[in-house]
């Protein structure tokens, strides 16, 4: 497997890898036109300071993390999306992909990154706590916290500057 930042180069396997997953593995009622930073990953990710990374198996992109910065001391994760048939801890794609992005989360002075999903999610959510993310009230969120239409479970991890 190799990990590495990614952008519009692969816009349609994001697209492609994300929507159905979104749409047809968990029903949520989300289109590419809720989501209009994947057509626009550059400006939206890497400008502010953030990253997209990509995970790809025989070069096919098989998952997605995503970083929004959204102030100088935290950011937002996004897109976490693995394949169906490549997830689990025989691959531990997810685990790669999030160690990656803390770690270039630390490399760029980030304190604190946070992340909302849908209840559904329950592996996910699983996924986050093991990582030691904490769940915390829509209310205790930064105020420029880009939140998503769908979300309505929300997590922080506090990132020691190691």
């Amino acid at each position: 497997m190799q990990i590495q930042p990614i952008q519009n180069e692969y816009e349609k396997e994001i697209v492609d890898l994300i929507l159905n997953i979104q749409q047809k593995e968990f029903n949520v009622p989300i289109t590419i036109e809720d989501q209009p930073d994947l057509l626009e990953i550059e400006n939206f990710y890497f400008k502010p300071g953030g990253t997209f990374l990509g995970a790809f198996i025989d070069e096919k992109l098989v998952g997605t993390i995503a970083l929004v910065k959204f102030s100088p001391e935290a950011g937002a994760i996004r897109k976490m999306f693995v394949k169906k048939e490549y997830r689990g801890k025989e691959f531990a794609i997810a685990q790669h992909l999030l160690e990656q992005l803390i770690a270039y989360s630390k490399e760029n002075g980030i304190k604190n990154l946070y992340l909302g999903t849908v209840t559904i999610l329950q592996a996910a959510l699983r996924f986050y706590e093991k990582n030691h993310f904490v769940t915390i009230p829509k209310e205790a969120l930064p105020v420029d916290f880009p939140i998503m239409k769908p979300d309505n479970v929300f997590c922080q991890l506090q990132l020691n500057s190691k």
